[in-house]
């Protein structure tokens, strides 16, 4: 999870209907060790990444309370290889209960999309994740609290037309 645990618990907690996550990036934690495990030999073993079940329990009871949780992912293609991980592991999701969509970046050309991934919690409240150049979570100032309706209103946009544009998980295969 790349926002800072307190902030991002609280908002999602509070959460009563929906919850959306916008990425835009071809990796993120090139350090993670559950990605490096997988670059070794292709395979997930997700009981080795302590926060890994954590994130599922809490998603299904996010989920479980009628808040609906949707992930859409802009990749470019062919995928790179922290996005062809991202797949393998993004059936979890699924399964705890996250509807996730894959979009191509050449399909994303004519949309506004802001510049930074996000999190909007019932379309009022954004949390923006800042990484730096190589897709690392700063872990200062790595993320943004805002509630400025302009900017909530950019990104609910921005992730609409991504999802309505987007291909569900089950259905996407990495170029």
């Amino acid at each position: 999870m790349a926002a800072e645990a307190p902030v991002f618990e609280k908002l999602f907690r509070a959460c009563r209907r929906s919850a959306v996550h916008l990425e835009m990036r071809d990796a993120y934690m090139p350090s993670d060790p559950m990605f490096i495990a997988w670059q070794k030999d292709r395979s997930i073993d997700h009981a080795a990444d302590p926060e890994w079940q954590p994130w599922l329990d809490f998603v299904s009871e996010v989920v479980g309370r009628g808040v609906e949780v949707r992930r859409a992912r802009i990749v470019s293609e062919p995928v790179s290889e922290y996005i062809r991980f991202e797949h393998a592991v993004t059936d979890m999701n699924v399964r705890a209960g996250e509807q996730v969509r894959w979009l191509a970046r050449r399909r994303a050309t004519d949309l506004a999309l802001p510049g930074n991934d996000f999190w909007l919690f019932d379309e009022e409240t954004l949390l923006v994740n800042h990484f730096d150049g190589d897709g690392e979570w700063q872990s200062e100032g790595g993320t943004e609290v805002v509630t400025d309706p302009a900017v909530i209103k950019l990104c609910a946009t921005a992730f609409g037309a991504v999802w309505d544009r987007a291909t569900p998980h089950e259905d996407y295969r990495p170029a």
